[in-house]
């Protein structure tokens, strides 16, 4: 039976003809896609696709491109900017979700796609495995080093919170510092679950770490990042990686409080600290003030007594010398012995002195009679006289009386010889009634010289003996 091209059909040729009776008139391709993009979005209007995310690609505009894939097929998608803005997590390739949208053809390229109202992520399993990779990349950048750790202040003055303003966390965190510490306390409200909590937590973190010092806001000196306890999915805004890396390069340090103390999101590790619980954060942040204040009085008591100590110290070693000293009457006994002793020989000395000089005077008064006193005063007398006649014999003035003349040089010294005179510059002549002064000789003569009158020299009074 000939087909419908064989060479038997009359009607077959190389110009297209219209059957006679045929109402399938030639589509364009226009036509025909636009028909098949009908057809798909009407039956597939709404569809829910499971599969691993692969090429995924975020445009300049915002849209979200990438495709799906198992182990047997493909399909491309795309997730217009306004619904890829509220996503809450970062698409990555091989994460397995599940997407909500419709289905729709592409007659530029004669595919089909999905255009994506709605991207989850594939079960819990899959958001574990999504965790576990986001951690080692961040890891790896060094984001969660201990030694970027740094140390809190002990006592900070100013405590930034971010968090929901109307949940119970706040109430706690504010009670548990008023209890404790009462300090300033700024709070940066916040969503903390569900589409741009993520952007509005990794903001304020940023915000705090951007007011200036000693400006109209305070800053603080600490950073509490905190929320309740939930499931993964509740907490899924504290790993994703613009909080995590917001918190990590955050100028103050901050205090990780997500959740219970089972719960753990990679903010806790890039965190300066973690604490298990919002109220235990605010008992890390800030001391007890009465427990700080019993301290501050213990540390004084002892400062006291480390002061008081050398002295008391002093005064024991003080007293326990002191007692092995020996007693002052003891040290003073000998010494007031040999006092006591050498006052009574003094006093013996001076009464035997006095009795030795009482004996001797009163055997020289018994030689002292009057008729040999007497006797002895006369013997003396002629001694005396005898001497005054001697010594009137030898007085060279004595012959002055008689008409003679004493010749004495400059020096007062009696000349003897012509030539002790003549070898004197002036010579005195000694008269009987006063001296005369004359002049070299010359030509054998001497020449006068003015007279001064001298008086005649005074015989020296007689010597008198010794009367006893």
């Amino acid at each position: 039976m000939p087909g419908p091209y064989s060479d038997d059909d009359d009607d077959a040729g190389l110009v297209a003809k219209d059957a006679a009776g045929d109402n399938a008139a030639a589509l364009s391709v226009s036509e025909i896609s636009a028909a098949l993009k009908r057809v798909v979005e009407d039956r597939f209007g709404f569809v829910r696709i499971r599969g691993e995310l692969s090429g995924v690609k975020r445009a300049a505009s915002g849209h979200l491109y990438l495709s799906l894939k198992d182990e047997n097929a493909r399909i491309d998608g795309v997730m217009w900017r306004g619904n890829a803005q509220r996503l809450g997590f970062q698409p990555e390739d091989g994460l397995e979700v599940v997407v909500t949208g419709k289905l729709t053809t592409y007659p530029g390229r004669s595919n089909y796609q999905v255009v994506i109202d709605r991207m989850e992520i594939a079960g819990e399993g899959a958001l574990l495995a999504l965790l576990a990779k986001t951690k080692a990349r961040l890891e790896a950048e060094g984001l969660f080093d201990p030694a970027r750790k740094r140390r809190l202040p002990f006592v900070p003055r100013v405590i930034g919170v971010v968090t929901s303003p109307t949940g119970a966390v706040i109430r706690d965190i504010l009670h548990r510092l008023a209890d404790r510490f009462p300090v300033h306390v700024l709070v940066w409200p916040v969503l903390v679950q569900g589409q741009g909590a993520a952007e509005q937590v990794a903001a304020a973190v940023r915000g705090f770490g951007a007011i200036a010092p000693g400006g109209p806001v305070p800053r603080p000196d600490l950073v509490i990042v905190a929320r309740g306890g939930g499931s993964i999915e509740d907490l899924w805004s504290f790993n994703e990686e613009i909080v995590v890396r917001a918190v990590a390069a955050s100028p103050i340090p901050v205090i990780s409080a997500v959740g219970h103390e089972t719960d753990t999101t990679l903010v806790d590790f890039a965190a300066d600290l973690r604490a298990p619980t919002p109220t235990a954060a605010a008992e890390i942040a800030v001391p007890v003030r009465e427990e700080l204040a019993a301290q501050l009085a213990e540390l004084a008591l002892r400062q006291r007594r480390a002061v008081a100590r050398p002295l008391q110290l002093g005064r024991e070693r003080l007293a326990a010398r002191a007692e092995r000293l020996p007693q002052p009457q003891a040290l003073f006994s000998p010494h007031s012995q040999r006092l006591d002793q050498s006052a009574e020989r003094l006093r013996r000395a001076l009464v035997d002195r006095t009795r030795l000089a009482e004996s001797q005077l009163q055997r020289s008064g018994g030689r002292l009679s009057l008729p040999l006193l007497e006797a002895r005063l006369g013997r003396a007398k002629e001694r005396l006289a005898g001497l005054a006649r001697l010594h009137a014999s030898l007085n060279p003035d004595a012959v002055l009386q008689r008409g003679y003349v004493r010749v004495t040089g400059a020096d007062g010294a009696t000349l003897t010889t012509r030539a002790d005179a003549a070898a004197q510059a002036a010579l005195t002549l000694h008269f009987r009634d006063g001296g005369l002064e004359v002049a070299p000789l010359e030509g054998g003569r001497p020449i006068a010289a003015p007279a001064r009158a001298r008086s005649a020299p005074k015989p020296p009074p007689p010597e008198q003996g010794k009367l006893l």
